[in-house]
């Protein structure tokens, strides 16, 4: 886009050599040196060829204006993208969040583990207790005189 430019005021030069042919070989004309017919030919070619050019310069001037509304656009919608430190630093505090959160869990169940520990250390001895005190009943005389004592065999029939 930038080399149609630079060839814009070569054009113009040589459209202003072309006109000023034109205008000596008119002055030519009079004198004898060219007849009218191929002066109108003349004539007619450069305002061809300056229409063709106008039309190149609406048509480049249309597409630079394009090319800079789209470049706009593409500005605006980098601006709303975030840059890396800040995705960086959403992902750390995610991170972060997460990671505290994991402890947390962690530490609940530690602490779960712990108490269920206790639990069943208190229950077995809790067990163990009512076991020797059953045992003790049933080995006392005590216990023996009032039925407590071991349970009589008696078969059964089948």
């Amino acid at each position: 886009m930038g080399n149609a430019f630079r060839y814009v005021p070569r054009v113009a030069i040589f459209l202003a050599g072309i006109a000023a042919g034109a205008l000596t070989s008119s002055r030519r004309a009079a004198r004898g040196g060219l007849d009218t017919e191929t002066g109108n030919d003349l004539k007619r070619s450069l305002a061809d060829l300056e229409k063709r050019l106008a039309a190149q310069e609406s048509a480049s001037a249309n597409r630079l204006g394009h090319i800079e509304t789209r470049l706009d656009e593409h500005a605006a919608r980098l601006a709303d993208v975030p840059s890396t430190t800040q995705i960086v630093a959403a992902m750390e505090q995610l991170l972060s969040k997460t990671m505290a959160s994991l402890d947390e869990r962690l530490s609940t169940q530690a602490h779960s583990i712990d108490v269920l520990k206790t639990t069943v250390s208190q229950t077995d001895s809790l067990l163990e207790r009512v076991l020797e005190s059953l045992d003790s009943l049933q080995t006392s005389p005590s216990a023996r005189s009032i039925g407590l004592g071991p349970a009589p065999f008696f078969p059964t029939t089948v």
